[in-house]
């Protein structure tokens, strides 16, 4: 006999943290657990979303504050810093970064090289000014001090 009963699917945990940045971001500002509830559909239990928001304190995501006897959470993050937290503690669990590294840019295509090829000249120039002003300021302060 078949089970005609209708089985909600199940998300995964990044989706579920998705949609609660999803709602956080949406906020006019500082929300609670259970407006982001509220926000979701309902659907969730109210510890899930207690428990998913706690998650993405731990990583930086989001942030709190007392509101009465509750808290106030905030987005802190969006979906790609998220994205991108992730892939650095796959990438601090590891040995040997190098190779990670190595395997991770040769499986890359053509217009993603080129992106991180640009994304990392850009890091490199802003460093490399960042570096000048700090050395600018350093000299200025020798010459005051010379006076």
């Amino acid at each position: 006999m078949a089970d005609d009963r209708q089985h909600s699917r199940r998300r995964g945990q990044g989706e579920l943290e998705a949609l609660v940045l999803s709602a956080l971001r949406e906020a006019d500002g500082p929300a609670t657990a259970g407006w982001v509830q509220e926000r979701l559909g309902g659907d969730l239990a109210y510890t899930t979303v207690i428990t998913i928001l706690t998650r993405l304190l731990a990583k930086g995501a989001v942030t709190r504050e007392r509101a009465g006897r509750s808290f106030a959470w905030t987005s802190a993050s969006d979906q790609a810093g998220l994205a991108a937290h992730r892939m650095r503690k796959v990438l601090d669990a590891e040995s040997d970064r190098e190779a990670v590294l190595a395997s991770f840019v040769t499986g890359l295509g053509p217009d993603d090289e080129r992106l991180l090829r640009d994304l990392l000249g850009q890091s490199q120039s802003e460093g490399e000014a960042r570096n000048e002003g700090e050395a600018r300021s350093e000299g200025e302060a020798r010459n005051e001090g010379e006076d």
